[in-house]
């Protein structure tokens, strides 16, 4: 049994384009997270951080290699068996927020749970207190076309805690948001990591989102070139003191 919720062994992908040619993406990564971190994988366009986000979400199997998440070998389970990975070990938070268009707040968040079999009731209470916690408390009947960027943001954040998951894995969070909402998006994450103790892994092509991380793995042309440890998270910029609902932005 693994001693981290992430760990990844010498992993590689290819895409197999015709024979011979093969087209490989990602070179020998390895690498592990323990509960608890906050963690950053950054890289540029065409690096390989999208495919390896895809394979830490269960959402594709390395070529080669192992990946074990919470224990469990990802490259030795049924299609059936990975989506039940995903509902129940992977919150995921999407740049695109990826909300359903006619269901409200609510039961956006209440989806995952639905599909995992939690009973309505059990459901509508998680989902309030999970908006409440993103402070979209008094957004719970508003559908996704009457909110901001940033509060669809905040309820895909709340949709991806709903069946307390192992990890948190979001890519690009911030990209579709301007400056000052996406801090108070990165406000929400900070508050999951530091009060809730929850395994957050950023994917992002920004070093100064991914600086705001306890750690951050470099990727570039499929290989991991750094891995190293931040200052200080506590230091991380906040934007809490300009927090206003002034302004629908946020």
């Amino acid at each position: 049994m693994s001693n981290f919720i992430i760990d990844m062994r010498d992993i590689y992908k290819r895409y197999f384009i015709g024979q011979p040619n093969e087209l490989q993406i990602l070179n020998r990564i390895s690498f592990q997270v323990k509960q608890g971190e906050f963690v950053a994988i950054v890289g540029p366009s065409g690096s390989g951080k999208s495919t390896l986000m895809n394979i830490i979400g269960a959402l594709d199997k390395p070529t080669e290699g192992t990946y074990l998440l919470n224990g469990t070998d990802i490259g030795k389970l049924s299609d059936k068996e990975l989506s039940n990975i995903r509902n129940k070990e992977i919150g995921f938070v999407f740049q695109t927020f990826n909300l359903i268009p006619r269901s409200n707040a609510l039961k956006n968040v209440e989806l995952p749970m639905m599909y995992a079999g939690v009973s309505k009731h059990e459901r509508t209470a998680r989902a309030k207190e999970l908006l409440k916690l993103v402070g979209m408390e008094d957004r719970m009947t508003h559908q996704p076309n009457e909110l901001s960027g940033g509060q669809k943001q905040r309820v895909a954040i709340a949709r991806a805690m709903a069946n307390n998951p192992s990890i948190i894995l979001a890519d690009e969070p911030t990209g579709a948001l301007d400056s000052k909402t996406g801090h108070l998006v990165m406000d929400i994450f900070h508050k999951l990591h530091k009060e809730e103790g929850k395994t957050i892994v950023l994917i992002t092509h920004s070093p100064e989102l991914a600086a705001e991380t306890e750690r951050t793995i470099s990727i570039y042309d499929g290989s991991i070139i750094s891995d190293t440890a931040n200052p200080s998270l506590n230091a991380a910029p906040t934007a809490e003191a300009e927090q206003t609902d002034g302004e629908v932005n946020a």
